[in-house]
């Protein structure tokens, strides 16, 4: 699919790695929605930068575990244009040991990394089956972003890479549900951004089994989102960008 005049979907987008990703669909000509949570400060940044692109965009911002909210967000996207992609990028990264757990903590992970991104995705394949009538297959692509922490979990992570790893499982099965009108793949990064508690001597010990030597750049993610979304034979796939270390 080429991506030049397309509407794309982004949640998330106030964080590095779905900021990069929407920059890099308006550099290639794409129009965005770009929907976020919080962070008005992020996004009036992300605004300003889209602007000097000369792409049309969108930005909602929502909570999208708030019962009623994304399909509120949708009323607003039919008004703007026919989406063609959705990236499901919005993710809470957190470290929570077990005997800290508690019912309400799981609900939120889960409702965040995971529910909210099958209540777009269903959402988005209603409004492009209802909108788009193509002989060409795919009509349209919907990208998950995952990661490799949910093939590879590390100490302390236990709901965050159960949320991640539920959202990998599910891109399988829907690649597989809504073919061929629609491939579904996901981006499963490295180490891009560290998480803040991390110390000088856990990163050198991190990336001494990384065969590329150091983290990631958001734009390199980016690049395999475009990568899914230019080639129309991909589906159901996982592809690691994180410097060879889930080999």
């Amino acid at each position: 699919m080429e991506i030049k005049g397309k509407t794309a979907i982004i949640t998330g987008v106030t964080g590095r790695l779905a900021g990069a990703i929407v920059l890099m669909m308006a550099k290639a000509g794409a129009n965005c929605v770009c929907i976020y949570h919080k962070n008005k400060t992020e996004a009036k940044k992300l605004k300003t930068a889209l602007q000097k692109l000369r792409t049309k965009n969108l930005f909602i911002q929502a909570d999208l575990t708030v019962p009623g909210n994304i399909e509120k967000v949708f009323a607003d996207i039919e008004r703007f244009a026919k989406p063609r992609i959705l990236i499901n990028a919005a993710a809470v990264f957190e470290k929570k040991l077990i005997e800290d757990v508690s019912f309400e903590y799981v609900r939120k992970m889960l409702d965040i990394n995971f529910a909210a991104a099958m209540e777009m995705t269903q959402k988005f394949v209603k409004l492009v089956r209802k909108k788009i009538k193509q002989e060409q297959k795919p009509a349209a692509k919907i990208i998950n972003i995952t990661d490799i922490a949910a093939q590879r979990p590390p100490a302390g992570f236990s709901i965050y890479c159960a949320s991640k790893a539920a959202l990998i499982a599910a891109t399988k099965s829907l690649a597989k549900e809504l073919a061929p009108d629609f491939t579904v793949n996901a981006v499963s990064p490295g180490i891009i951004n560290w998480h803040k508690d991390i110390t000088a001597k856990q990163k050198k010990k991190i990336l001494a089994h990384i065969p590329a030597g150091r983290a990631g750049k958001p734009e390199e993610v980016a690049q395999a989102v475009r990568l899914l979304i230019e080639n129309d034979y991909i589906t159901g796939q996982i592809i690691n960008v994180d410097g060879g270390r889930s080999i």
